[in-house]
């Protein structure tokens, strides 16, 4: 694995690839990033994977310092991975002259997540068209863990008519049944415990809160009692019908954003 620190190297290095599959990180490497990354390795001539922080995409400065990084590992698990390349770029090698201003989304990016992070999706979308600019992949891998994020970029690409083709892999959950997040490391036993028990009872009763919105009400409540400090949201959303172009079916997935402790924990069931 070459691992590469500045982009004119990237740049060289990469010149001429044919089918280049990407996979943008905040590090914290999981099995979630590993699926993706054997996707990616399976479908693509070469893999590579970046590992950069994105502090724009922060609301709160304690949240970016609190993030995970243990890069060591990182690395060690994408050699054992079998990654070609690794990137880790700085901070003014992404933005030389600091984030965009101009970025245009989808009015989805106003909800769920996007209500309670102002200028959140803006930036995570910036961070992926600069990355994309640079490497020119062929391809370009995310979880479908960040379901709403998955949706805001693939509408973006299709509003400025941007080739590369976006995969979207299913989310890999642990044995407990919580979603792989790097987050995750930042959980006590007992909270995996209580995380595990939200995701249980979501599961159990999708049907019900798909056929019954008021049921949702009932689900909230007995959330809070598994000593949650609070729930962002709990909404049913046809996820078909959220990035052009429309699917005709229905599809419908429950998206919940919720604290433990300190820990904010999303997902799509």
């Amino acid at each position: 694995m070459k691992i590469i620190l500045s982009k004119k190297s990237l740049i060289k290095i990469i010149q001429g690839e044919k089918n280049l599959g990407f996979v943008p990180t905040m590090g914290a490497i999981h099995k979630g990033h590993l699926s993706l990354i054997k996707k990616s390795i399976k479908s693509s001539n070469k893999t590579i994977v970046s590992i950069f922080i994105n502090k724009p995409q922060f609301n709160k400065k304690v949240d970016y310092q609190r993030y995970p990084r243990i890069l060591k590992k990182d690395v060690s698990l994408l050699k054992k991975n079998k990654v070609d390349y690794l990137y880790l770029p700085t901070f003014n090698q992404i933005y030389p002259k600091g984030p965009s201003k101009k970025i245009k989304i989808t009015s989805f990016g106003k909800k769920l997540c996007g209500k309670f992070r102002p200028g959140h999706f803006e930036s995570v979308v910036d961070v992926v068209n600069r990355f994309i600019n640079v490497i020119k992949p062929n391809k370009i891998f995310f979880g479908e863990k960040d379901m709403q994020q998955l949706k805001i970029i693939e509408d973006f690409f299709y509003q400025n008519g941007i080739k590369i083709k976006i995969i979207g892999c299913k989310t890999v959950r642990e044995k407990n049944g919580i979603a792989c997040s790097s987050r995750n490391i930042l959980l006590s036993k007992k909270e995996k415990l209580i995380a595990s028990k939200i995701y249980k009872l979501i599961h159990k009763n999708k049907k019900n809160l798909i056929s019954n919105k008021k049921y949702l009400l009932t689900i909230k409540k007995k959330i809070l009692k598994n000593g949650i400090n609070k729930i962002d949201y709990l909404k049913t959303i046809n996820i078909n019908k959220l990035s052009r172009p429309y699917k005709k079916n229905n599809k419908y997935k429950i998206f919940i954003a919720y604290y433990i402790g300190s820990t904010r924990l999303i997902d799509n069931i």
